[in-house]
C-alpha cells in the first residue's frame, strides 16, 4: 500500500512539473466552408491533360479554367459573377494551336491574361469588363523563342510587364511583354522543369526539375545562385518562397514513393530544416502560402482533402493546423488569397475576397468527372479573432519597379503595402 500511495504522489509531482501547453494561434480554428449548390459553376469541359498544373486561375474580376477543345488549345473566362450552369457553347480563347498548359492573370491589369501551350508559344490575351461575347483568337502578344511546348508561367511579382515562362526545352526565359523579346534565358537545366516560383521581391527565382535538383536563379545574371538535391523520388516536385528570400518549401516523394513536404534555408541547403512525410498516396501535392497570415495550404492532384499548415521561423517551423475534407477528388485547384504575391495558380488579391466574413482564403476546386468548379472558403471564425485575425497589411496593386531598372540589375522594389483593409 505505502509503494503505490508513492508511485501516486511521484506521478502527481510529475505533473505539476510539466502541465499541459496549448500553442496560441489566431488560425489553429479555421475551418473550410463550401458555397451552396447554387454558387458553383457547372457544365465546364474541364481538361483531361496529365500536365501537372491547375489549370485555374482568379483575379478579382474573372475565373478563367482550361479546357478540353478538338483541333487546338481553349481555356474558359466567365465573370465571377456569372454561376450556375454554363452554356456549352460559351465563348472562349481559342488562339493556340495546341492544348493550353498553364494561365495566369496579370497581378497589375485584372483585364490581362497569360497562357502558354504545346504549341511552344506564349500568348498575353485582353479580356473585356464584360467577359467574352464570342470567341477569342486575337492576341495582344505572342512570345515565340521556346523549342519545345511550355509548361509554367509565372508574372514577375513586383516588375511590371515582366513575365517568366519555363518550356521543355530546359530552358526558363523573362519576358519583356510590351517589347515581346526576352529579357534573359536560363539554360542550366538538364531535364523538365517541373514547378517555379517567384520570391517576394522578385529578385530571385526558384525551381524544381526532373533531375532532383532544387535551384534558386538570379533572373539578371541568368546564373543559380544556390543548387541543391530535392526530393529524390520519381514524381513532380513543386516550390515555393516561403514570403521572404531566405526559406523555400518543396513538395514532392521520397524514394519509396512517400509523399512529403521540406522546408528549406537558401543560406544552407546541405540538408532540409525539416522534412514531413504525409501519407503514400500518388497524387502530386500543390502548396499555396499567404505570406500575410503564414498559413500553408497543401493539396493532392486527385485527392478530396486540403490540408493546412501554420509555419513559424524557428523549430518546428510549422504547425499542423486541420484539413478540409471531401469526397470529391479534385482536377485542380485555384485559389483567392489575402495576398497577391507570390502566387501561384489562381491567387487572388485581398480585394477579391470578404473579409467582413473572416474569409482568408477562397479555393476554386475543379471536380474530377461532373465538370464542376466549387468554390470553398477558409474562415477564422470570429470567437478566436473576428476581422481583425484578417486585418494584416495588404499588398498593392500598383509595381513597384519598372523593367529598365531590373535590365540594369538594380533590385525591384517591393510594391507598397496598404492598410486600406484595417477595418470592415
Amino acid at each position: 500500500m505505502k509503494e503505490t500511495v508513492k508511485a501516486s504522489e511521484v506521478a502527481k509531482d510529475a505533473s505539476s512539473e510539466m502541465p499541459f501547453f496549448v500553442r496560441s494561434s489566431k488560425f489553429r480554428h479555421v475551418y473550410g466552408s463550401p458555397v451552396r449548390d447554387d454558387q458553383y459553376y457547372k457544365n465546364i469541359n474541364i481538361t483531361k491533360n496529365a500536365h501537372d498544373a491547375t489549370f485555374c486561375a482568379v483575379n478579382p474580376k474573372f475565373l478563367a479554367v482550361v479546357t478540353e477543345a478538338a483541333g487546338g488549345g481553349a481555356f474558359l473566362v466567365l465573370p465571377l459573377s456569372q454561376t450556375g450552369r454554363i452554356d456549352i457553347n460559351h465563348p472562349r480563347v481559342t488562339g493556340h494551336r495546341g492544348p493550353v498548359l498553364d494561365i495566369k492573370w496579370n497581378p497589375f491589369n485584372d483585364n490581362e491574361i497569360a497562357s502558354c501551350s504545346d504549341d511552344g508559344t506564349v500568348k498575353i490575351w485582353h479580356i473585356p469588363d464584360a467577359g467574352l461575347e464570342e470567341n477569342l483568337d486575337e492576341w495582344l502578344v505572342a512570345l515565340h523563342g521556346h523549342q519545345r511546348r511550355v509548361g509554367f508561367l509565372e508574372w514577375h511579382p513586383t516588375a511590371e510587364n515582366l513575365l517568366l515562362s519555363a518550356g521543355f526545352d530546359h530552358q526558363c526565359i523573362l519576358w519583356n511583354v510590351e517589347r515581346a523579346e526576352p529579357v534573359s534565358i536560363v539554360t542550366c537545366h538538364r531535364d523538365n522543369i517541373q514547378g517555379m516560383t517567384w520570391s517576394k521581391d522578385g529578385a530571385l527565382f526558384a525551381t524544381t526539375c526532373k533531375d532532383k535538383l532544387l535551384r534558386v536563379v538570379d533572373p539578371r545574371s541568368a546564373r543559380v545562385a544556390v543548387c541543391c538535391k530535392g526530393h529524390q523520388g520519381p514524381k513532380s516536385s513543386k516550390v515555393l518562397f516561403l514570403g521572404d528570400n531566405q526559406h523555400l518549401l518543396t513538395t514532392g516523394f521520397s524514394r519509396t514513393s512517400e509523399r512529403q513536404f521540406a522546408v528549406w534555408d537558401v543560406r544552407d541547403v546541405s540538408k532540409p530544416l525539416k522534412m514531413e512525410g504525409i501519407d503514400s498516396s500518388s497524387g502530386v501535392l500543390f502548396p499555396f502560402y499567404d505570406c500575410d497570415t503564414h498559413v500553408l495550404f497543401i493539396a493532392g492532384k486527385g485527392d478530396g482533402n486540403i490540408r493546412y499548415y501554420e509555419m513559424v521561423e524557428d523549430r518546428p517551423y510549422f504547425h499542423y493546423l486541420s484539413e478540409y475534407k471531401s469526397s470529391s477528388p479534385q482536377r485542380g485547384l485555384g485559389e483567392c488569397l489575402l495576398v497577391s504575391l507570390p502566387r501561384p495558380a489562381g491567387m487572388m488579391p485581398k480585394r477579391g475576397t470578404d473579409v467582413t466574413k473572416c474569409e482568408i482564403v477562397r479555393f476554386f476546386k475543379l471536380h474530377a468527372s461532373d465538370g464542376i468548379c466549387e468554390p470553398i472558403s477558409m474562415i477564422v471564425p470570429r470567437k478566436v479573432g473576428g476581422h481583425r485575425a484578417c486585418h494584416v497589411l495588404a499588398v498593392g496593386d500598383l509595381p513597384g519597379g519598372h523593367l529598365p531598372r531590373h535590365g540594369r540589375g538594380d533590385a525591384v522594389a517591393d510594391r507598397g503595402r496598404v492598410a486600406e483593409w484595417a477595418e470592415p
